[in-house]
């Protein structure tokens, strides 16, 4: 029987995850290839111009085209990458579990009038819970995945620690603030070390088919960016047309339903006004949605709950680190302090904008993860 590691190889069928095994085979592990198997995308036909706007606002998610869902053809696309590094591959079908996890908490967050980010579900729910649960089932010690992140261990404090890719560029840390030191422990990230140009160059010197294979920009299960049309086809409402008003309440025209919009947007409103406008609130019980001004999207605290330590603070006192309320946002300074029920206030020493209800913030120590929380 083998003294080697086992790890089991989180494959979209995308370039990451395909090098990622490259990687692990040539520090010495048995790899196993594992796809989940998790929706198979429909089209819509939802308008052009609010499709491209909902393209435009999805900055706040955290692309790659290994947090791809496994549709049939990505399972295709992964099963040849296995085979031509021979190793077993399986593909689980966890369509129902993902439409619990995924799916569902991103339209209940949509109608309850926030802006979810389902690529941190994902990560939390599917590949480090239902995956991981495999892991064991199959007789591995780790799960592996095509992310940009490092994981290191810290002697004297006897933790695992989540630290940035070294392509901030690409660095995916954002998402992965949920994971535990039980999870941590049974991950590997080989891409960490890696800058993506780097990556691909490895995929084209193994003459990989997809070396060149172009990165996801939508969320898999919404693929042309219409998550409106998406909610109302998957779950048979329609949203009713409201009101735009400013912050004094002054009507300024109609909306076309509160799912359309999202904390920021400033372009497919469909209004003619003597000023640029953005979304700054959406009032869910008059179904109204608040315009105002650039700077007036800006504030300097927020309130996250759900909210997990890779590293406590300690009991009391507050932390002062730098903190991003968005993906795509610049870490500023913050001071973070605990509140009951596991909630913490976070307060930004220079105001941030468009802080959204649903999006998660991530607090930071230099390149290492403290944790995080999702922003109420």
């Amino acid at each position: 029987m083998s003294d080697k590691k086992r790890a089991l190889i989180a494959m979209s069928g995308g370039v990451d995850s395909s090098v990622a095994v490259h990687l692990m085979q040539k520090a010495g592990y048995d790899c196993v290839g594992a796809t989940m198997r998790l929706y198979e995308a429909q089209p819509n036909n939802g308008d052009a111009e609010e499709t491209a706007e909902k393209i435009e606002n999805a900055e706040d998610r955290a692309y790659d085209e290994d947090a791809v869902c496994g549709s049939s053809s990505a399972v295709k696309d992964a099963e040849d990458v296995a085979k031509h590094f021979g190793i077993p591959f399986h593909a689980y079908d966890y369509r129902n579990d993902f439409k619990d996890e995924v799916i569902c908490r991103f339209i209940n967050t949509y109608i309850e009038g926030g802006t979810p980010n389902p690529c941190v579900e994902c990560n939390r729910y599917m590949k480090f819970g239902r995956l991981m649960d495999k892991m064991r089932e199959e007789g591995c010690d780790y799960v592996v995945t095509g992310h940009y992140v490092r994981v290191e261990y810290d002697e004297e404090r006897k933790l695992y620690l989540l630290k940035k890719g070294h392509d901030e560029s690409k660095d995916q840390s954002y998402v992965l603030y949920n994971l535990t030191q039980e999870q941590l422990a049974h991950c590997k990230f080989p891409l960490g070390e890696y800058s993506k140009d780097e990556i691909r160059d490895i995929a084209e010197n193994l003459g990989l088919l997809n070396a060149k294979k172009k990165d996801s920009q939508d969320i898999c299960f919404v693929p042309d960016g219409d998550y409106s049309a998406f909610i109302e086809n998957y779950t048979g409402q329609s949203f009713e047309e409201g009101n735009f008003v400013n912050r004094e309440g002054k009507v300024l025209g109609r909306h076309k339903g509160m799912i359309r919009y999202t904390i920021g947007q400033r372009k497919g409103l469909g209004l003619a006004l003597q000023e640029p406008m953005y979304v700054y609130e959406k009032r869910m019980d008059t179904n109204e949605v608040v315009l105002c001004r650039n700077e007036e999207l800006f504030s300097s605290v927020l309130v996250a709950e759900d909210v997990n330590w890779i590293i406590k603070p300690e009991e009391g006192k507050a932390i002062h680190c730098k903190a991003k309320a968005r993906y795509k946002q610049k870490e500023a300074d913050a001071e973070v302090e605990c509140l009951e029920n596991g909630r913490v206030r976070v307060t930004f020493t220079e105001p941030q904008r468009g802080i959204t209800t649903g999006q998660s913030v991530v607090f930071y120590d230099g390149d290492t993860v403290l944790g995080g929380g999702k922003i109420l």
